[in-house]
C-alpha cells in the first residue's frame, strides 16, 4: 500500500542540516561481482581506479546552505566516494531532497554494508542514458532494473534546461526488456519528466520493507518504479546469498560516481556536485 506522501508523521531528521555528524565518508573502491564471485576487477571490461588512489582521492562532502555537496576530489580527478549513515535501518520510508548537476551520476544506497560497496542503490543518474528512481545491485550480480532512459533536452543556446526521454536506439545503456521486466510495477516516463525540475530541488521518497525488501521509489510524488528483490531473476543473482551478505538491517548512502571508459565526463562532468537535504526517516520495521 503507497504512503500519503503528505503524511510526515513519526518522521526523524538523518541530518542536521549544518554538520557531517552521524555520516561516515568513504572511497568508492570496488569489491566482488556477487556474493561469493569474482572480484570486479578481475572480469571488468574496462581498469577500474587503482584502490589506493581511490582512497587517496575520495569524494569530498561538505554542508553548504543546509545542504550536504558531494564532489570529486579534485574536480575532474575521476575518482567517486560515497557518505555512509553511522545508523543501521531494517524496514524504512526515507525522504530527501535531491539537487543534482548536469552530468552527475549519482544515487542512495538503502541496506548497504558499512565497510565495503554490497547494497541496493536507488539511482540518481542524472546523466545521458541515466536513470532517476530505478535500481542497481552494488556486488549483488549487477542487477539493473529500471524503466526508462533519460537525457538533456537543450536550449536555443545548446545548453541543458530539462530532462527528456532517451530513444533507446542511441543509449549507451539501453532499457532492455529484462531490465525494465524485473520491475514489479514501472512508472510512467511522460508523468515523471512533466515532474522533474531541472536545475532545482526535487523530493526523492523511497520505501524498503522486508528482509529481502521489496523497494519502491516516487518523485516529486510520482511513482517511479518498485522492486521485489526477493523475486529477482537475473543472471548470477542468488536471493539466499544476497540476505547472507546484506541481513535485514543496513546503511543508508549517498554516491559520487567514478568516471570510467565508456562515459568519460559524461558521467560525472568536471566540477559537478549533487546535493541533498531534509533527509529524514520513518521506522517501519514495527
Amino acid at each position: 500500500m503507497d504512503v500519503d506522501g503528505d503524511d510526515e508523521t513519526g518522521f526523524r531528521p538523518l541530518f542536521d542540516g549544518r554538520t557531517l555528524d552521524g555520516w561516515l565518508p568513504a572511497p568508492r573502491v570496488y569489491g566482488s561481482v556477487r556474493p561469493g564471485g569474482p572480484m570486479l576487477a578481475a572480469v571488468s571490461d574496462h581498469p577500474l581506479p587503482d584502490p589506493a588512489e581511490a582512497a587517496a582521492h575520495a569524494a569530498v562532502w561538505r554542508v553548504e546552505d543546509g545542504a550536504i555537496v558531494g564532489e570529486q576530489d579534485a574536480p575532474g580527478s575521476g575518482f567517486g566516494g560515497y557518505l555512509v549513515s553511522e545508523e543501521a535501518f531494517g524496514d524504512f520510508e526515507l525522504r530527501l531532497q535531491m539537487k543534482p548537476d548536469w552530468p552527475a551520476d549519482t544515487g542512495v544506497m538503502v541496506r548497504r554494508l558499512r565497510d565495503s560497496w554490497e547494497g541496493l542503490q536507488v539511482l540518481v543518474d542524472h546523466r545521458r542514458s541515466g536513470s532517476i528512481g530505478g535500481f542497481y545491485g552494488n556486488g549483488l550480480a549487477g542487477f539493473h532494473a529500471v524503466p526508462f532512459a533519460i537525457d538533456a533536452g537543450l536550449d536555443g543556446d545548446g545548453r541543458p534546461d530539462r530532462l527528456v526521454q532517451q530513444d533507446p536506439a542511441t543509449s549507451v545503456e539501453p532499457i532492455t526488456p529484462e531490465k525494465r521486466a524485473l520491475l514489479a510495477r514501472a512508472g510512467d516516463a511522460d508523468a515523471f519528466l512533466a515532474a522533474w525540475r531541472f536545475g532545482d530541488w526535487n523530493d526523492l521518497r523511497v520505501r524498503c520493507v522486508g528482509a529481502l525488501p521489496v523497494l519502491t521509489t516516487w518523485v516529486n510524488d510520482v511513482l517511479v518504479a518498485e522492486l521485489d528483490v526477493a523475486a529477482i531473476t537475473w543472471p548470477g543473482f542468488d536471493a539466499e546469498a544476497v540476505l547472507d551478505v546484506l541481513g535485514p538491517r543496513g546503511h543508508i548512502a549517498f554516491e559520487v560516481h567514478d568516471n570510467d571508459p565508456l562515459l568519460g565526463e559524461e558521467r560525472w562532468g568536471v566540477g559537478a556536485a549533487c546535493r541533498w537535504r531534509d533527509v529524514r526517516l520513518r521506522d517501519l520495521s514495527g
